[in-house]
């Protein structure tokens, strides 16, 4: 199911025994285009504390009630390593969540650690392999201080989009896919360029982003995006439409390809 990102940012997150709190914001890694964490705000109960939760541990939805169940009480949260949220989140700050809880980070290993059990399918050769690469990887990022993967989609929202020949808008939203939580669309505001219309953008379009700019590069061409499918909040973005979208940018040549 493909969720805006907006819709995501304050659903309850329920533990075993009670609510946790609120989602606030998502932090996603810039490379895969995939969510790692929520940040959920827990309110009064923990004094207005913020804390991580990766995506991994969240139930199903609840779409009347919007809210996310987790699998852990709440005693498992109030417990869990305080955040600096004020500032990039570390590696090392990543390491201490995931130690706390007992699961594996996804990095160093090659695999999207995403609750699928990946590891079952491998020899205990490739495991041991994985394990050493992990732990290596674990130690080399305990000596970085942030990860420059890691971004808000609260502060990307609000990026300018420039495309191969000028800027087209800015980031409005983002599109979820709440299977594996990976990013699907940037939803781009074009209306200082294409008076009220809203496109979709692919991150394998993305050419790259210049943070201190605030700044999305395309490797597309204003033309390309002008002439892609609209797109609307009350849009239903199913298989129809993917096609037609794909379609749509497999038709501008390799430097517009999806």
């Amino acid at each position: 199911m493909l969720w805006n990102s907006s819709a995501i940012k304050g659903y309850a997150i329920k533990a075993a025994d009670g609510r946790i709190g609120t989602v606030s914001d998502l932090l996603f890694d810039d490379s895969t285009w995939l969510v790692r964490w929520l940040v959920v705000e827990t309110g009064t109960w923990l004094s207005n504390r913020k804390v991580l939760l990766p995506t991994s541990v969240l139930g199903h939805p609840n779409l009347e009630e919007h809210e996310f169940s987790v699998r852990l009480s709440k005693k498992q949260v109030e417990d869990s390593p305080d955040i600096d949220t004020d500032r990039p989140v570390s590696r090392q700050m990543e390491t201490d969540t995931y130690d706390y809880y007992g699961w594996s980070p996804y990095w160093g290993t090659g695999f999207y650690m995403g609750g699928y059990g990946q590891s079952a399918l491998l020899t205990a050769p490739e495991l041991g392999a994985m394990r050493r690469h992990a732990e290596q990887d674990i130690v080399a990022s305990e000596r970085r201080s942030d990860d420059a993967h890691l971004r808000s989609v609260a502060a990307v929202t609000g990026y300018h989009i420039h495309a191969k020949d000028g800027e087209i808008g800015h980031v409005e939203d983002f599109l979820v896919e709440d299977a594996d939580w990976s990013i699907h669309y940037l939803v781009a505001d074009t209306k200082n360029w294409l008076p009220g219309k809203r496109v979709l953008i692919s991150p394998r379009s993305v050419r790259d982003i210049v943070w201190s700019d605030r700044l999305v590069n395309l490797g597309v061409t204003r033309h390309t995006i002008q002439d892609s499918p609209p797109y609307e909040t009350s849009t239903v973005v199913d298989r129809t439409y993917e096609k037609k979208f794909h379609s749509h940018y497999a038709e501008t040549g390799p430097s517009g390809r999806l």
